[in-house]
């Protein structure tokens, strides 16, 4: 089992090109604006033998107006869609999505709240894949690669999870760090195209997801490990919390620390569409951003 959450369009294609039954390609590609475009895409263009996950139907509950947009599904009900997609505890999962890797981090990090470590995401996505050259199929059917019935069993990883009072608790502690991955003009207010109220947690920064990227793949470790530090300042990543829109792009800022050698943070899943839906929390508006205009 590798130690890095990231694996090579190179590293993928070889084990992909051998028999390896413990292996299940995800592919959770999606569009917040076309939420059906990440199935449709699936269906014109992918990994041969990979699956498809759904962010709203396979890695949300359904949202009640206050629970945020993609809020996350119980433990249980999440074993059950691991069993039926044919991921078991043995198995290596490899995510992907269209390259940003804002989706695929909402399974990896998922799979790790479950206990399951053996999981890595593809650097650079499907458009990394393709700039390889490497195979694509329209077909869902591959005999060559069954998908054997599996059983999974969780252990869930309580402390990776953070709740909306949980984060409201934490505004004017001084010892937690409130990081929003959302683009600079969400998290300021200047617009909102998404959810009921503009603005941000107070006390929350802002380092939008992208910033780990540079030409389509994931910065150096050490890199991002300097860019994460000058950010944290003297909190240790134990003590952030982590939120975006709701509670999926979050999961690659995530992913960025976990391979800058920075894990052990928390996840508010919730995040702003939650937040915002009691107008009894507090919003601010004042920008309070990190450098945005990263090389």
């Amino acid at each position: 089992m590798s130690h890095s959450p990231f694996i090579h369009a190179a590293a993928l294609h070889a084990l992909w090109s051998q028999p390896h039954p413990q292996l299940v390609i995800a592919d959770s590609r999606h569009d917040l604006a076309q939420p059906d475009w990440g199935r449709q895409a699936f269906a014109q263009a992918h990994i041969p033998g990979a699956i498809f996950v759904s962010i709203d139907d396979d890695l949300s509950a359904a949202p009640n107006g206050h629970n945020g947009r993609h809020p996350l599904p119980s433990p249980e009900a999440f074993v059950r869609t691991l069993e039926r997609l044919g991921i078991g505890n043995d198995r290596h999962v490899v995510v992907l999505d269209q390259g940003s890797t804002m989706f695929a981090g909402r399974l990896w990090w998922m799979l790790r709240w479950l206990g399951h470590r053996n999981v890595q995401v593809l650097d650079g996505g499907l458009a990394e894949w393709q700039r390889r050259g490497y195979p694509l199929t329209d077909s869902t059917n591959d005999p060559a690669r069954p998908r054997p019935a599996t059983h999974f069993i969780p252990n869930v990883q309580h402390q990776m999870l953070r709740t909306a009072n949980q984060t409201l608790a934490t505004l004017h502690d001084g010892q937690h760090l409130i990081v929003d991955a959302r683009a600079p003009e969400r998290y300021r207010g200047d617009v909102e195209p998404l959810d009921r109220v503009a603005g941000h947690i107070p006390t929350a920064v802002n380092q939008p997801f992208a910033l780990h990227q540079r030409d389509g793949l994931c910065r150096p470790a050490d890199e991002l490990r300097a860019q994460w530090l000058a950010l944290l300042g003297d909190t240790p990543a134990s003590a952030v919390i982590h939120q975006c829109g709701s509670g999926v792009s979050a999961c690659a800022n995530l992913l960025a620390m976990e391979h800058a050698g920075l894990p052990g943070s928390a996840l508010y899943a919730g995040s702003w569409s939650e937040w915002c839906s009691d107008p009894s929390r507090p919003v601010a508006t004042a920008s309070t951003a990190s450098g945005q205009d990263a090389p």
